[in-house]
């Protein structure tokens, strides 16, 4: 059988994340509560961004996020999202590509600006988040190369771009080419108001059988059974092939068939920042899955790589994962 030419490709929002440290005072006196996650247009993203004082700027997205440390942990991935044809869809491109993911799909013409979110950071490195999506809520149909989709191991999902229509329908298509071509399909619900949003589409998609590994925390998974997290996880797992459930402080479980495993968080001296923890426990575990290695050591790679991105500001790796992995396994 012939080795497919990629391990992930991922569609999702193509995102750059502007960060900035805050103060409770300052989430109060914005009326966001803190931890939230939230849509807003581009006249409040400019009234924000305003407000929040010295930022760092860092090309992001949830799913762009899981390739770049999936990349790092060895694996051959591709990202298929929408930019507009400004200087921060250059900037973003160029940050993606650098890392080593291929992303080819083309730059959108006029208006509106490349996406951006817009994270504040409190003291307890609680995120913030307030996303203007701009162009990635654009991403057309016409942008899926079925044969591109074929040539992959598995096709991650966003749970963030189902939101709108026009890539709704892409992901649509593509988890149909995906279906057709015996590719994997994985998804990530990504946040609360996801689910409370698109739920009922999300378990259409498992009850059809479309979803063959689901990444959900157990707030979402909660949200998605109305059930609490315990009894939802066990009943995602009764329909999903490979369900994988993050908890905050007390680790992430998964389960496949009736197969269980679970790991503990990574010990990490300060938290400071937890964006892209769930989006590096996804690349940990993938490049885990996509080696065929054990429930466990997936979960283990998840937890070295989310520990690491939660150590320092950014979703983007900084450290040596493979080392640490390595190192972590023994």
């Amino acid at each position: 059988m012939t080795q497919p030419r990629y391990d992930v490709i991922a569609i999702g929002n193509a995102i750059v994340d502007v960060i900035a440290p805050v103060t409770h005072d300052f989430l109060v006196a914005e009326e966001l509560p803190a931890g939230s996650m939230r849509l807003i247009d581009d006249e409040r993203a400019v009234d924000l961004y305003a407000k929040m004082g010295q930022a760092t700027e860092i090309s992001g997205g949830a799913a762009a996020n899981t390739l770049a440390g999936a990349t790092m942990l060895g694996l051959k991935t591709a990202f298929i999202g929408q930019v507009a044809d400004d200087q921060l869809g250059e900037i973003y491109r160029h940050d993606l590509t650098a890392v080593g993911v291929d992303f080819d799909t083309p730059a959108r013409a006029g208006d509106p600006h490349t996406g951006r979110c817009l994270v504040l950071v409190d003291p307890d490195g609680e995120r913030t988040m307030n996303t203007s999506l701009g162009a990635s809520q654009f991403l057309p149909a016409e942008a899926i190369d079925d044969e591109l989709i074929g040539s992959t191991r598995v096709l991650f999902l966003e749970g963030y771009l189902w939101d709108p229509a026009e890539p709704r329908e892409a992901m649509k298509r593509a988890i149909k080419v995906a279906r057709a071509a015996g590719v994997q399909v994985a998804f990530a619900t990504c946040a609360d108001f996801c689910v409370h949003m698109h739920g009922k589409d999300f378990r259409a998609m498992i009850d059809d059988g479309l979803i063959d590994i689901l990444f959900v925390n157990e707030e979402e998974a909660g949200i998605l059974e109305g059930s609490d997290p315990d009894a939802a996880f066990e009943s995602l797992a009764k329909d999903v092939p490979l369900v994988v459930m993050t908890r905050g402080a007390d680790g992430a479980i998964a389960a496949r068939g009736n197969e269980r495993a679970k790991v503990s968080p990574e010990p990490v001296a300060q938290v400071k920042d937890l964006t892209g923890a769930g989006d590096l426990f996804a690349a940990g575990f993938l490049s885990g899955y996509c080696r065929d290695a054990s429930l466990e050591e997936s979960l283990v790679r998840g937890a070295v790589a989310a520990g690491e991105v939660i150590s320092h500001w950014g979703a983007r790796p900084e450290a040596d994962l493979q080392a640490m992995v390595a190192k972590r396994l023994g």
